[in-house]
């Protein structure tokens, strides 16, 4: 008769156990002797230094070249506006016209004026030359010929006088054409036709003048410190009187076609940014660019000299910080994967490819891992450095 059936499932369980632990037991051994896990398979790149040329980038604002506000020098009416909002307007060219009868004859009344004196002179003068000849002759007193010549000098004087005030009058008639001083693209009409302008005090519209643009940035206290001390150092060359050719990256990420170059630097810091203002200028002949139009600025011309280069996918970041990981042999002689901190400059792309600067961490000659990271699970993981022809 056959033993019950939970009694037979149990003998065999028991035997399949113990034939598991046998062949474990078996096998053991061998993988002791095989060290683990395998060595991780990677490239290294010794530490060594050189010189590259380093970009800046920083965010911008644009503004004309000229930034002008449109006044008329003389009060009147406003007779007519004499452009379209938003285009653009040659220099020379009339804006506004103010009401111009007035002025003509203000003209008029100087003109005439200046006849007058004209007139007093010619009178004065012969008078003059009257009492000349009768003073010779000891027919007229010193006292009426002293007069005489006084008045044609006062008469000279008032007719000097009335034709500056004839310019005058002239000057009022022109400012009466309120023109554009500079070519440029005009905003809109501040005051309509028919109203009356008070003068100088009253804006009108502004102007601004395009073909070449004001490219704005600032360049905060610590980074100028820090360049500072890296040109002592001899770690940094700046270009001549800080002249850095300029680059405008546009928001759609194209690049402007014209380059520019700064041309003034502010020798004071903002106390509520910390930045010191710089400014480059830029040619805008197509007209793409605008004012108040935001922009990134590239500055080309620094070098940074006896610099480490790393490629980028050689630096990893923790968390708390960037390290990369230095090939290194340990107490047993096996080479190991060990974590180096290390603090990083600027990003570099040369031979499209992209690196970073190291500033510190490293020392010449180190083997930094640059291939095999996702072969490497944990600090200090034995690796195995593949030779540059596998």
């Amino acid at each position: 008769m056959y033993p019950p059936l939970n009694s037979r499932l149990k003998k065999i369980s028991v035997l399949i156990a113990s034939f598991t632990l046998l062949t474990a037991c078996q096998d053991m051994p061998e993988a002791q002797s095989a060290g683990g896990m395998p060595p991780a398979q990677v490239s290294v790149e010794p530490v060594s230094r050189t010189s590259v040329p380093i970009i800046i980038k920083l965010p911008a604002t644009l503004a004309g070249n000229k930034e002008v506000e449109i006044r008329a020098r003389v009060s009147g009416i406003v007779e007519s506006r004499n452009f379209e909002e938003g285009q653009k307007v040659s220099a020379g060219q009339s804006l506004f016209t103010l009401d111009l009868e007035p002025f003509t004859l203000e003209v008029e009344k100087a003109q005439a004026e200046v006849n007058v004196a004209v007139a007093t002179v010619k009178q004065a003068k012969r008078e003059r030359d009257r009492l000349q000849k009768l003073k010779n002759e000891r027919s007229v007193s010193k006292r009426d010929f002293d007069n005489a010549a006084s008045n044609y000098d006062i008469a000279v004087a008032n007719l000097a006088s009335s034709k500056v005030a004839l310019n005058e009058s002239k000057l009022d008639l022109e400012y009466a054409h309120v023109k554009a001083p500079v070519s440029g693209m005009i905003g809109r009409e501040l005051v309509s036709e028919g109203s009356y302008v008070s003068g100088p005090e009253l804006l009108l519209t502004e102007l601004t003048e395009t073909d070449t643009m004001r490219v704005r940035f600032g360049f905060s206290e610590r980074e100028q410190l820090q360049m500072r001390k890296d040109v002592e150092n001899g770690n940094l060359s700046l270009p001549k009187n800080n002249e850095f050719d300029t680059k405008l990256i546009l928001q759609d990420g194209s690049t402007h076609e014209s380059m520019g170059k700064v041309n003034f630097s502010d020798v004071r810091v903002n106390r509520y940014t910390g930045t010191s203002e710089l400014q480059a200028k830029v040619e805008n002949s197509t007209g793409q660019l605008r004012p108040g139009q935001f922009v990134r600025v590239e500055l080309i011309g620094a070098v940074r000299n006896n610099a480490v280069l790393l490629p980028q996918r050689a630096v990893l970041d923790n968390g708390t910080g960037k390290f990369v990981y230095v090939a290194t042999e340990n107490e047993q002689g096996t080479m190991v994967a060990l974590p180096a901190p290390v603090e990083v400059g600027e990003w570099v792309h040369l031979d499209d490819k992209n690196y970073w600067v190291i500033r510190s961490g490293l020392t010449d000659g180190q083997p930094v891992i640059t291939e095999g990271f996702a072969r490497i699970f944990f600090p200090g993981m034995p690796i195995a450095i593949a030779d540059k022809g596998e």
